[in-house]
């Protein structure tokens, strides 16, 4: 199949956690097209069956493949976990990302070789979390210590970053991972990276005296890796990046709240002017 490289990049998620992943992209590949689905009307994706996941990915791939992206960005933990291989199969020949807890970097970088990882429950009991946990913790002599941070992509979607009750939500599930003695923490969710800094400073609270623990984002490694398949494939855009006329166009669709996911885009990543439109798909 021939693609064209002026066409846009799929990117989604059942919320804005996505978004998260949609600005590495933007700043490493600013001349791209890039396009947007927030799932809302079934978010949080991590409380839902494997099945109802795998449905969803597909009816969102369909309808992206049918407007000619070239490239598609599984941009969530639990939706990558479920469907991925779903997804590779019905289109073998385009370029398809998704997401994974980036358990092998912060093995790497853990100095006491104890990890804390916060993840969705449905990444946390996916076969593909479990077979990565097992390999490098023979491998790497790493402890992971796994936190299902139930009901914090719903606070995240909807309230304020530096309310109440999500710190105290994140004070709870940090608990845990600093009585480990966890020296590394894994945002195993799209969504996290938007409280980072309240996660940094709850979990500093919490180890009183020690260093601050190391943060692992996998949103920039993502967007390298996408790179390199669009040079590889020869789809990287040929505009030129320097010259704003020239620059890629950002562009979102939900299946939910077309106010919310407008005010989302400004709040978190000051794109005010972004275009934000309702999406309907047949199930």
């Amino acid at each position: 199949m021939i693609f064209d490289s002026g066409s846009p990049i799929g990117i989604f998620d059942s919320g804005i956690g996505g978004l998260s992943v949609l600005r590495h992209i933007h700043a490493l590949l600013p001349a791209e097209h890039l396009r947007y689905i927030a799932d809302a009307a079934y978010v949080p994706y991590g409380e839902k069956s494997e099945q109802e996941i795998t449905a969803r990915c597909m009816l969102i791939a369909d309808y992206f493949f049918s407007q000619g992206v070239k490239a598609l960005v599984v941009a969530c933990n639990t939706a990558t976990a479920a469907a991925i291989h779903n997804l590779r199969t019905a289109y073998p020949e385009h370029i398809i990302i998704g997401m994974e807890p980036g358990l092998k970097p912060a093995a790497a970088c853990s100095n006491n070789h104890v990890v804390g990882v916060l993840a969705t429950q449905r990444t946390l009991q996916s076969e593909k979390y479990q077979r990565l946990r097992e390999q490098l913790s023979q491998e790497t002599q790493t402890r992971f210590v796994a936190q299902a941070c139930v009901g914090l992509v719903n606070l995240i979607e909807q309230t304020d970053m530096d309310a109440d009750e999500l710190q105290q939500l994140l004070r709870g599930y940090l608990q845990v991972i600093a009585e480990a003695g966890a020296d590394t923490l894994v945002l195993g969710c799209t969504h996290y990276p938007f409280v980072r800094e309240s996660i940094e400073n709850v979990y500093a609270s919490l180890r009183p005296g020690l260093a601050a623990a190391t943060i692992i984002d996998t949103g920039i490694a993502v967007a390298q890796h996408l790179q390199r398949l669009l040079i590889q494939e020869q789809l990287q855009s040929q505009r030129t990046a320097e010259d704003p006329a020239q620059s890629g166009s950002i562009a979102a669709y939900t299946t939910g709240d077309v106010t919310h996911l407008h005010s989302m885009l400004n709040k978190l990543l000051q794109l005010d002017n972004c275009p934000v439109s309702a999406l309907q798909l047949a199930s």
